[in-house]
């Protein structure tokens, strides 16, 4: 197994909660350092015994119990959030991984109860401690990996991350090209950057009309 599939094969088999608790950003970036021999098979509590003996069917390894340094395996819990509390601050927005926190600021905030994945990482950043997790209200689905994530979740959970860190990077890149501007607006000034784009054009119309001659 090549290391594109062995990562595709161990990223299957974590529940993609993105919680972080074994130390990684997200999920997937666990299954890169397992599959690179970066990381140990039990490092992922909400998986837990499940997860760690699919990891070591995909590696070829003996399991092993959950390294408790990284937490306790736990029904999944979802957030609930005091909206009579809330101040609209959108902290937890920026720190929820799957967009499961809608609102905006100075508004109200809610959570979308399919979306939440349990991470807890909206807790922290709240400032007025107005969200707690409460028992997740579903029936548990005894014929998939794991009860408290069906097969539609972890999938859910995986292209809502992987869409919020796509969003998340285009918006980087477009600030620092924003300062980047502002920058060169100091250095040069306005009418010295239209003349060097203007410049710059007329060389990219000048070399299309070479070509066609």
């Amino acid at each position: 197994m090549d290391r594109n599939a062995k990562i595709t094969a161990i990223d299957d088999w974590l529940p993609q909660t993105q919680c972080t608790q074994c130390t990684f950003p997200r999920c997937h970036d666990y299954a890169v350092a397992v599959a690179d021999g970066n990381a140990d098979i039990n490092q992922c509590p909400p998986g837990g015994d499940i997860t760690i003996r699919g990891i070591a069917a995909v590696l070829g390894k003996i399991g092993k119990p959950l390294n408790p340094k990284f937490g306790i395996t736990a029904p999944k819990k979802i957030a609930l959030i005091d909206e009579s509390t809330c101040i609209g601050c959108v902290m937890c927005i920026k720190a929820c991984p799957t967009d499961a926190i809608m609102g905006a600021a100075k508004l109200m905030h809610s959570v979308i109860e399919q979306d939440c994945t349990g991470c807890e990482l909206c807790l922290e950043p709240c400032p007025v401690d107005c969200i707690e997790m409460i028992d997740q209200d579903q029936t548990s689905d005894y014929s998939w990996r794991w009860p408290d994530y069906s097969p539609q979740a972890t999938a859910q959970a995986r292209n809502k991350t992987n869409a919020k860190i796509l969003r998340d990077k285009k918006r980087s890149n477009q600030k620092s090209s924003e300062k980047k501007l502002r920058e060169l607006r100091k250095e040069k000034g306005s009418d010295q950057i239209k003349g060097d784009i203007a410049a710059v054009m007329a060389r990219m119309k000048t070399k299309q009309e070479q070509k066609q001659e």
